[in-house]
């Protein structure tokens, strides 16, 4: 039973008389429990709900169009708490996280409704089979961060003694036709090498199935006191890694006509290794773990430079950019200043003080670095930084400081740009739409 909070004026729920402060009980019968369940009832042509109002039960029938909206609106997203995760991986990023920040950044997010509706990685340690059911009725497709199908090691990594069992539940979703898209994050003496290997051979006996798999390496910050001992890539096991990715690659290429598993840049930037052309990452299906990102970047850089046009007078512009995108931007930089002689763009690279020198991606960029780092710079008429270091695209960075702090104290104008070619060329160029 969930409290209805609004009620959308002219909605079929509207229209039947359904009224805020209302509880939806059940739709055709069915206990309404979570907004998969909503979703997944409500989406017949013709639906039966049962309402508590002031403890009277009154049943609504409603006639509408297939997945037409009812018009009701709950006190969540998910007409529930969010599901929190039950792990403490030896990796996790939120362990490493320094004290004091706002409480939000160190909730850990397990919930397998998000999976399906926002793309999060899920466990699948805080399921039970009737949640399995559930999914494999909805034929909800899903995202699981497996990390490694040895069932030890799987309790090692996650420190959860039912880590190891629950990877049966990948194997019932895939045999039940359900997608799933997967996650390892890599960890040098532990998952890699030939426990690579061993995933990638059991994953790879769930295709189809299996529709893709990213291969992350872990990121370490300096606050890992007490934490489990881990160490980062090396530009040789990062290349080793990307070596044996490419043997399973060549596997599933002619088996399966798709190259499936997927290295994050990260390998390729640590390892020095050029990026692959923009065809190996095929439709790009693992764009949001980072895979085929920068590739993805230049490709729309360079065909959007290709056919600009520079008509105005000098420009002066700054870029803050990380260490591991600092060559990529700075090359992309270089190609424009070429072109248009009168254009002038200087790339800046930061370092994480914050989190530690270790973490090098722009997402981590905290306002803190930028006005520390670049105080007293001649960054001309903008300073362009990654949409990425913002917090869910608002003005926050994670350090809780905002856009107009950053502006202040470095006197210049802030804007932040997507990882998008075409974008990241208008901004260098000035140009508004």
């Amino acid at each position: 039973m969930v409290k209805i909070k609004n009620v959308i004026r002219c909605s079929p729920a509207g229209s039947a008389g359904i009224m805020p402060e209302d509880f939806l009980i059940s739709i055709n019968g069915v206990e309404i429990n979570d907004v998969l369940d909503y979703m997944f009832y409500a989406s017949e042509t013709s639906v039966r709900l049962e309402i508590l109002r002031n403890d009277e039960k009154i049943s609504f029938l409603i006639e509408k169009d297939e997945y037409d909206d009812l018009g009701l609106e709950f006190d969540t997203f998910l007409m529930d708490k969010k599901q929190s995760c039950r792990n403490k991986c030896v990796f996790c990023f939120i362990d490493q996280m320094p004290p004091d920040m706002r409480e939000t950044l160190y909730f850990k997010d397990d919930d397998t409704r998000l999976s399906f509706l926002q793309g999060n990685y899920v466990t699948l340690t805080n399921l039970e089979q009737s949640d399995i059911d559930r999914i494999i009725k909805m034929k909800l497709n899903m995202n699981v961060s497996v990390h490694t199908t040895n069932p030890e090691l799987r309790v090692k990594m996650m420190h959860n003694r039912f880590a190891g069992e629950k990877l049966k539940y990948i194997y019932q979703l895939a045999e039940n036709g359900i997608s799933l898209n997967c996650q390892i994050v890599c960890c040098p003496d532990l998952n890699d090498g030939d426990e690579l290997r061993r995933t990638l051979t059991d994953l790879g006996g769930l295709m189809p199935n299996i529709s893709s798999m990213a291969v992350v390496p872990v990121g370490l910050t300096k606050y890992r006191d007490g934490l489990f001992p881990l160490t980062c890539f090396t530009p040789e096991r990062a290349s080793g890694t990307i070596d044996i990715i490419a043997e399973f690659q060549e596997i599933f290429l002619e088996k399966y006509g798709t190259r499936t598993v997927f290295p994050s840049d990260e390998f390729f930037l640590i390892s020095g290794r050029e990026l692959p052309p923009v065809e190996y990452y095929e439709d790009f299906p693992q764009y949001e773990n980072g895979v085929g990102m920068f590739r993805s970047l230049i490709d729309e850089f360079e065909k959007a430079l290709e056919i600009a046009e520079w008509t105005g007078d000098k420009r002066h512009v700054s870029i803050a950019t990380g260490y591991s995108a600092y060559e990529i931007i700075r090359q992309l930089a270089e190609k424009v200043m070429k072109k248009f002689p009168l254009l002038r763009c200087d790339v800046w690279r930061i370092k994480n003080e914050f989190f530690g020198e270790t973490i090098t991606v722009s997402g981590l960029i905290t306002a803190q670095d930028l006005i520390s780092q670049l105080d007293g710079k001649n960054l001309g008429e903008n300073l362009l930084i990654s949409q990425s270091m913002l917090m869910n695209d608002s003005p926050v960075f994670l350090d809780d400081l905002t856009i107009e702090d950053v502006e202040k104290s470095l006197n210049v104008k802030i804007k932040s740009v997507s990882n998008d070619g075409y974008e990241l060329l208008d901004a260098i160029m000035g140009i508004t739409y």
